[in-house]
């Protein structure tokens, strides 16, 4: 879920704090991506016929297939992509997943319903609702970026969390989900619509966390207070605030704790046993593995690897997949040789500026022979 609203709340009141720009504008770029939000995207939009596609045996491949080659387009765009997987969710989390979990099985049953009565809309409404990411797929995904020469981190916890350490640490520029709480976990910048496909035709929205913080005038700490009152996956929010009220409450009381002391609790339902401070903690200081000991490395694809791997029982092309491996292989070549011209390319500004400094002292010494001539009587020629 993450963050209720926010994304439009930013756009409405600070939108100088989001930039759209085009995949190529991010180039040479080092992007955290959240692998499980990539996968449930795959398993949903990847299909053919209107089905996942699948091995032999009917095991879904959807997600290896939008894994194989979104990444091979990220990395022809000159962006070096290191994925992060979920780990086991916190404990306050229990509260969401059992709403999922409810979801779920009044999908379960509506399908059912659909099925019986052929409504083919419907039953392709439900089945989608019905999709998750499971362990097979992070494994099978972990497998083929490895073959990929794609690193990946497993986080113990959050992705996003994850994500944003990675940010902080400096080891990459961004963090890439849909899920606006990498901003609550404090990640400089997030991108959004990054790993969609281009026939969505989607610009890349790039949400700078600083200027975020700097147009709302709030501090990071009530910026998560904020959060939490839009709504979060922590704990529930309270009933009758919607957007434009918290933001008011914040505005005007800078915290949760004041805030309660001066709301009406008639008007607004405050939920019982509310556990926003453990929430807040989380968001402060959320379980995460040590950012600057994680060593990110792109190498070579394994070309043959990747044959076994994804045609066979998994029923890929061959040539494509040889293919793709040659635009990894390419792709890292064309990244390591713009490096190397960097260092060695002159500026235009500082060539004239090299130019003008000649001219001026040609043209210096010429006057002094002429002053020179002129002191002596000597007529100039």
């Amino acid at each position: 879920m993450g963050i209720l609203g926010l994304s439009k709340l930013i756009a409405d009141l600070a939108p100088q704090a989001i930039r759209e720009s085009e995949i190529k504008h991010f180039f040479g770029r080092k992007v955290a991506i959240d692998a499980s939000m990539c996968l449930y995207q795959f398993l949903i939009a990847v299909r053919s016929e209107g089905a996942q596609l699948a091995t032999a045996n009917g095991d879904p491949t959807s997600h290896l297939m939008g894994m194989f080659y979104r990444t091979i387009r990220l990395l022809e765009n000159g962006i070096k992509p290191v994925y992060v997987f979920d780990g086991k969710p916190p404990d306050l989390k229990s509260v969401e997943l059992a709403k999922r979990a409810s979801r779920r099985e009044e999908a379960e049953k509506a399908l059912k319903v659909a099925t019986e009565a052929g409504d083919v809309a419907e039953i392709e409404k439900f089945n989608r609702r019905l999709v998750r990411v499971t362990k097979e797929h992070n494994r099978e995904a972990k497998e083929l970026l490895h073959l990929m020469g794609v690193p990946f981190v497993e986080a113990p916890c959050e992705a996003e969390a994850q994500c944003a350490a990675l940010v902080k640490a400096g080891k990459v520029y961004a963090t890439a989900t849909e899920d606006m709480d990498a901003l609550t976990f404090g990640s400089s910048k997030l991108l959004r619509y990054l790993t969609y496909s281009e026939a969505r035709k989607m610009p890349v929205k790039e949400f700078s966390y600083d200027k975020l913080l700097q147009l709302l005038e709030l501090t990071s700490s009530e910026f998560i207070d904020l959060c939490i009152l839009l709504g979060c996956d922590y704990c529930e929010s309270i009933k009758g605030i919607g957007p434009k009220r918290a933001i008011e409450l914040i505005t005007s009381y800078r915290d949760i704790e004041t805030i309660l002391e001066n709301i009406d609790p008639k008007k607004y339902t405050i939920p019982e046993n509310w556990n926003y401070k453990v929430a807040r903690e989380l968001f402060i200081s959320p379980e995460v593995a040590d950012a600057s000991s994680i060593e990110l490395k792109w190498s070579e694809p394994d070309e043959e690897g990747l044959v076994k791997f994804l045609c066979g029982d998994r029923q890929f092309n061959e040539d494509r997949v040889r293919a793709g491996a040659k635009k990894i292989l390419k792709s890292k070549n064309a990244q390591t040789q713009v490096r190397l011209e960097s260092f060695f390319k002159v500026l235009p500004s500082t060539l004239s500026g090299d130019r003008k400094r000649k001219a001026d002292e040609v043209k210096k010494s010429s006057n002094n022979k002429k002053q020179k001539g002129n002191s002596s009587g000597r007529r100039p020629k």
